[in-house]
């Protein structure tokens, strides 16, 4: 009588009843995705060449992690997709759409870097906004586009924060503010005085120093090429392609 028991419970302990949406305890467990992290889409073939899409939305994520309720991009997200799209044979393109109110200078200009020197034809499209550190990454394409009703805002490097009140300070600043600069004019055709100009102006910001700049402008004050949306940068995308 005891065997027969012992024999029905170990039987029933074997049958696991079949619930397919239900997770088993012994999986290890799966890592929630992001949005963040799904900032390049994967490539399809095309016969005027394949492109790599890479969006640039919200803020700049660098060293500090921002808190949940923002809206950001990662850099450590970013800069390895990058170095994927230029070694994948299968790419011949990059097109970079943003949407950015800025963020961390350092990492917008390491992006910006990457854009810049990836080897492969890149055009870049302004949606919305590029403020900040979101105008050295619109001018690292090789041909950039602003939408009719986007905007930019060209400002100083600012910082949050206690700030040690010393002269080294303003010299780290200063030198800062001179990579930002150094790397705009060397990848679009505005001039050194006039987009400091642009950026020290009083009489354009409420309760602060900058300017604020629609499409039209942006390309008038030769920040942009041309304005355009999506179609428009594709075109010059397929046209860069077939050049190279």
């Amino acid at each position: 009588m005891n065997t027969t028991l012992q024999t029905q419970n170990t039987h029933q302990q074997d049958e696991q009843p079949d619930h397919p949406d239900q997770p088993n305890p012994q999986d290890p467990p799966q890592p929630t995705p992001t949005q963040t992290e799904a900032t390049m889409l994967p490539p399809r073939k095309n016969p005027r060449g394949t492109i790599q899409f890479l969006t640039i939305i919200g803020q700049i994520e660098g060293h500090i992690i921002l808190p949940p309720t923002n809206k950001a991009t990662k850099y450590e997200h970013v800069i390895p997709q990058l170095v994927a799209c230029a070694e994948n044979t299968e790419v011949d393109g990059l097109l970079i759409l943003l949407n950015t109110m800025g963020g961390d200078v350092e990492a917008g200009l390491a992006i910006a870097e990457l854009i810049a020197h990836i080897g492969k034809p890149t055009v870049s499209l302004v949606l919305g906004g590029g403020h900040s550190i979101g105008v050295p990454l619109a001018v690292s394409a090789d041909y950039s586009f602003i939408a009719p009703s986007a905007t930019m805002t060209l400002h100083p490097v600012r910082m949050n924060g206690t700030l040690v009140g010393a002269p080294q300070t303003y010299e780290y600043f200063n030198k800062t503010q001179e990579r930002v600069q150094d790397f705009i004019i060397s990848n679009s055709q505005i001039t050194q005085e006039r987009l400091i100009e642009l950026m020290m102006d009083t009489k354009t910001m409420a309760q602060d120093v900058g300017t604020i700049i629609t499409g039209e402008d942006a390309v008038k004050e030769k920040i942009i090429d041309a304005v355009g949306g999506l179609h428009c940068a594709m075109e010059k995308l397929y046209e860069l392609i077939g050049k190279s």
